[in-house]
């Protein structure tokens, strides 16, 4: 079975962009994630020990957003994609969403985003 966590609109302020004043200025990020994984057996035990913490994966997802300046925020879902999958053994599928508000595109935009989906056999294959 396959069960969906979703981590929806969390925000981090980070210092990521190609413009030298993104990275000094800053600007707000939001992240969603889907966490594809089984969550029966905690559905059934009640217990956090048999599912994936949601608190566990936001911190993780902050450390990683803010531990590091990116060019990219291509780069920043793929690091968040890997990442998880790596260090979250039960997560079979990811997807990952960030989106930069109000970029410096020279006009009103409210965001620009990218998302990236990955799954456990993906990453495997890749370190192959």
């Amino acid at each position: 079975m396959e069960n969906i966590i979703r981590i929806k609109k969390a925000v981090f302020y980070g210092y990521h962009g190609v413009r030298s004043e993104e990275q000094s200025v800053g600007s707000q990020y939001e992240a969603d994630v889907d966490i594809f994984t089984d969550f029966t057996p905690a559905s059934k035990s009640d217990n956090l020990d048999d599912t994936i913490d949601y608190m566990r994966v936001y911190q993780f997802m902050k450390k990683l957003v803010l531990e590091k300046k990116y060019y990219l925020i291509e780069s920043v879902a793929l690091i968040i994609a890997d990442q998880l999958l790596i260090n979250f053994p039960s997560i079979k599928k990811v997807s990952v969403r960030i989106r930069k508000e109000n970029p410096p595109l020279g006009g009103v935009v409210d965001s620009v985003e990218v998302e990236v989906s990955k799954t456990r056999e993906e990453l495997e294959k890749e370190n192959d």
